[in-house]
C-alpha cells in the first residue's frame, strides 16, 4: 500500500513550523512584563532547564551530556537550538495542535518556552545577572523507582535472571521465567520496569513481561477486541507491561487495576544491543504495588497492542513513504488510559481515531514527529481520557519514511518489512483499555458532560 502524507500532517508541520520562525525572534512575555528586553540564562533559561531537561542531563542518567550549568548550555547551544526547534527535545513528540492535549505526564515545552530558549540563543547567549540565577535543582537518583514518591518502595520486585552482552553482536532477545511467590490473588495499583545490574540501561532496547497464570476465562476478563486484523494478539491477560526508553510506570485509576494469582509466573521479552563494551550480568526489574487486601477495583484494565500494518503487513519499498491502517472494534463500553504509538527508524507518524457507532469520527491523538528511540507513553488526565461506548472502532494509522530526506533512516535503498530488529520496522499502538460496566459508562459520561457545561458558563459570566 502506497500513499502520500496527508495533508493535514504537512499542514500542521508547516503551521507550527511557521510559529517556530516567528518564535525565535520573539521577547518571552515575563522578560517584557518585567522591563527586560534582553533574554538571560541566569533569569530566563536556567528555570526551563531545569524542569523539563536536567532530569536527563545530568551525570549517571541517560542524557549524553549534561545541561546543568550556563558553560554546559554554552557550548551545547546549536544543538539545543536543534532540537528545540524541531521539537526533538525534550521527547514529547504529540501533534499540539489536533486531539487532546491533557496528559498527567506531559513534558512538552510551551510556545513562550520555545521562544525564550531561541532568542537567548539568537540573541548572544547572554548569562545574566548572579543573582537572577535560581538554586540548584534536586532530582531523584536514576537508578531508582519513579513511584518511589508517590507510593513508597514497590511491594513487589521481581528480578529477571542476569545477561551478559558482548561488546559487539546481533540484537539479543532474552526470555527467561521468574516466579513471581505469590500465595494469594492480589490487585495491582501500580507497576514499573527498570533496567538494573551493570550498564543495563546503555543496552536495554525494550522490556515486555507477560503474566502467566490459571484462571478462569470471561469474555469480559479477557478484554480480547474481536474485530481485529490480528485479533488481539497479544493484546489479552498475559500482558502485564511494556517498558522502552522514555517510558515511566504505570498507574491505574481509582477503581481500576490487574490481578496476580498465587504460582503465576513472570515471562520476560529483554530486547537488548550492543553498544561496544561488553556487559556483564544485566538484568531488568519489575516493581509493584497493591491495593490494600481486600480492597478489590469495579475494574479490570488490559494492556492492549493495536496493531497497524493492515492485512497484508507491512512491505515498504525503498525510497517511499507508505501508509497502513487497521480497524478494531470495541465489544464493551471503554475507558482509554494513554497513548504509545511504536513503531522502528522509519516510523513517520501515527494517529489514533474513533468512528463511533452513529458514524460520527473523532481525532483522537497524533505523533507528527515520530522518533525511534523514544517511546513515549502518553497518559491522559483522568478527566481527559477518552471514554468510547460499545461498538466503536479505533482506526490506528501509521506512515513510514523510507526516503534519503528521512535521517534516522539506515539505508532507503532497502525493501523493509516487519522484524523484531531496529532495522525493520513494526507499526502498533500500546493502549491500556479499561472495560466498564455500562450503568458505570453512562454515569461517567454524564459527569464529564455535566462539567463541561459548567465550564461554558464559568467561561461565559467571566466574560461579561
Amino acid at each position: 500500500m502506497r500513499h502520500h502524507t496527508p495533508a493535514s500532517l504537512t499542514r500542521a508541520a508547516l503551521a507550527f513550523g511557521a510559529a517556530l520562525g516567528f518564535l525565535s525572534a520573539a521577547v518571552p512575555a515575563n522578560a517584557q512584563e518585567n522591563g527586560h528586553a534582553e533574554v538571560t540564562f541566569n533569569r530566563d533559561v536556567m528555570r526551563i532547564l531545569q524542569t523539563n531537561c536536567q532530569e536527563c542531563h545530568q551525570k549517571g542518567s541517560i542524557a549524553p551530556m549534561p545541561l546543568l550549568t550556563y558553560r554546559d548550555a554554552y557550548r551545547w547551544a546549536s544543538g539545543i537550538r536543534d532540537k528545540v526547534s524541531n521539537r526533538i527535545m525534550p521527547p514529547w513528540h504529540l501533534d499540539p495542535t489536533v486531539g487532546i492535549q491533557e496528559f498527567r505526564n506531559d513534558r512538552s515545552l510551551s510556545s513562550e518556552e520555545i521562544g525564550t530558549i531561541l532568542a537567548w540563543i539568537d540573541g548572544g547567549r547572554v548569562e545574566g545577572d548572579p543573582a537572577d540565577l535560581p538554586p540548584p535543582a534536586e532530582f531523584p537518583d536514576p537508578n531508582e523507582w519513579r513511584l518511589i514518591d508517590e507510593f513508597g518502595e514497590p511491594d513487589l520486585v521481581i528480578a529477571s535472571e542476569p545477561y551478559t552482552l558482548e561488546a559487539v553482536t546481533m540484537d539479543k532477545w532474552f526470555r527467561p521465567v521468574t516466579p513471581t511467590g505469590l500465595t494469594e490473588p492480589r490487585w495491582v495499583k501500580a507497576i514499573e520496569i527498570k533496567p538494573a545490574g551493570n550498564d543495563a540501561r546503555t543496552i536495554t532496547h525494550h522490556v515486555l513481561a507477560f503474566l502467566q497464570q490459571d484462571e478462569e476465562e470471561s469474555p469480559m476478563s479477557a478484554g480480547i477486541v474481536e474485530a481485529s486484523t490480528r485479533g488481539g494478539a497479544m493484546g489479552g491477560p498475559g500482558l502485564f507491561m511494556e517498558w522502552a526508553v522514555g517510558k515511566d510506570g504505570e498507574i491505574f485509576p481509582e477503581g481500576a487495576g490487574k490481578i496476580m494469582l498465587p504460582d503465576s509466573r513472570i515471562r520476560w521479552e529483554v530486547h537488548m544491543h550492543a553498544m561496544g563494551t561488553r556487559v556483564e550480568d544485566s538484568y531488568v526489574e519489575l516493581g509493584v504495588w497493591f491495593y490494600p487486601k481486600g480492597e478489590e477495583p469495579r475494574n479490570r484494565t488490559r494492556l492492549m497492542f493495536y496493531n497497524a500494518t493492515g492485512p497484508t503487513g507491512l512491505d515498504i519499498p525503498p525510497g517511499d513513504v507508505a501508509v497502513t491502517q487497521d480497524f478494531h472494534t470495541l465489544r464493551w463500553p471503554a475507558r482509554l488510559e494513554n497513548f504509545q504509538p511504536h513503531m522502528h527508524m522509519r516510523g513517520k507518524a501515527m494517529s489514533l481515531e474513533a468512528i463511533y457507532p452513529d458514524g460520527r469520527k473523532e481525532l483522537i491523538n497524533q505523533v507528527d514527529n515520530f522518533q525511534w528511540n523514544w517511546h513515549i507513553n502518553y497518559i491522559y488526565e483522568d478527566d481527559a481520557a477518552p471514554l468510547l461506548p460499545s461498538g466503536t472502532t479505533l482506526v490506528i494509522t501509521a506512515w513510514h519514511d523510507n526516503t534519503p530526506e528521512n535521517p534516522n533512516n539506515p539505508d532507503p535503498e532497502q525493501w523493509v518489512d516487519w522484524g523484531d530488529r531496529t532495522v525493520d520496522e513494526m507499526a502498533h499502538l500500546w493502549v491500556d483499555v479499561t472495560y466498564l460496566d455500562p450503568a458505570e459508562f453512562e454515569t461517567l459520561v454524564a459527569a464529564r458532560e455535566e462539567a463541561r457545561r459548567a465550564a461554558e458558563a464559568e467561561t461565559n459570566s467571566s466574560g461579561r
